[in-house]
């Protein structure tokens, strides 16, 4: 993690593939802001600034590039594809963004489109080599059949323990067998699969002291946001919305049906949203 955050701050600092010249002061402006916020954590306020530069030079390559890879790194990977299909539209030879449109595509699990990006980039590009690897990786979900809707659960097949997981509060699980720690230290969910592989699903500013998660039947978690007195809903993808707001100190949850059900410490209440 740390090396990858080295090379993201590295990468910041060499792009400059806009001559200075050309962009508003106001651009510049938001685009250096948004790099001084990432450098200092605050992911959600860089991605504002990158996108504020974009509205105000709609050509700002630097922006769009940086916002993407901050999406990326936040795993929000709908997003981040948008935006590099935005840099796709204005260079169709940049063969490293024609790469990232294959990565994102294959993290998405849309495998026809990740192909079809590996096979444009020609074999004399530097990227070739990674497009074949990333090509190789994918292969096996596009001929092999996939797994059954319901596979089973380590979760009710297995008993044990979890170790090492950092301040661990609400728990949820997916019909994957994939479970979901929010981990009230980092204001972060963590991801845990049947293999015991672990991942950051989500990390943002928009979580501030996550206690319950929750899930529905379509994979959508509901995160009880207790210092910012609000519920969270993050998509399977990982995208993020404020569901709920203006709550006093939101605390459990429940999902039954088409209905969460939500305990409000601060107010010694039950708030019931319709999904």
């Amino acid at each position: 993690m740390k090396k990858f955050l080295s090379v993201l701050v590295l990468m910041f600092s060499l792009l400059a593939s806009v001559n200075a010249t050309e962009i508003p002061s106001d651009a510049k402006l938001d685009y250096n802001q948004g790099i001084d916020f990432y450098k200092l954590g605050m992911y959600e306020r860089a991605i504002e600034s990158f996108r504020s530069a974009i509205r105000t030079y709609p050509d700002y390559i630097d922006a769009y590039y940086n916002l993407g890879t901050v999406l990326e790194y936040l795993k929000n990977y709908s997003e981040a594809l948008n935006v590099f299909k935005q840099l796709y539209m204005r260079n169709p030879n940049d063969y490293e963004v024609v790469y990232k449109l294959a990565a994102l595509s294959s993290k998405l699990e849309d495998y026809t489109a990740a192909t079809k990006y590996i096979n444009l980039i020609p074999p004399v590009d530097g990227y070739y080599k990674k497009a074949q690897e990333l090509a190789e990786s994918i292969s096996s979900y596009t001929t092999v059949p996939q797994q059954p809707v319901n596979p089973p659960s380590v979760i009710a097949t297995q008993t044990g323990v979890y170790e090492n997981v950092l301040s661990p509060t609400g728990i949820t699980s997916d019909k994957a067998g994939n479970i979901y720690v929010a981990v009230f230290s980092e204001n972060s969910i963590l991801k845990i699969t049947p293999d015991n592989k672990r991942t950051v699903f989500v990390k943002s500013d928009k979580i501030s002291g996550p206690i319950s998660l929750a899930s529905d039947d379509t994979g959508n978690i509901y995160v009880s946001n207790y210092s910012a007195n609000n519920v969270l809903k993050i998509t399977p993808l990982g995208a993020m919305s404020v569901l709920v707001d203006k709550l006093d100190k939101p605390y459990g949850l429940h999902v039954n049906g088409n209905m969460l059900f939500i305990t409000c410490q601060g107010s010694n209440s039950i708030y019931r949203q319709k999904l």
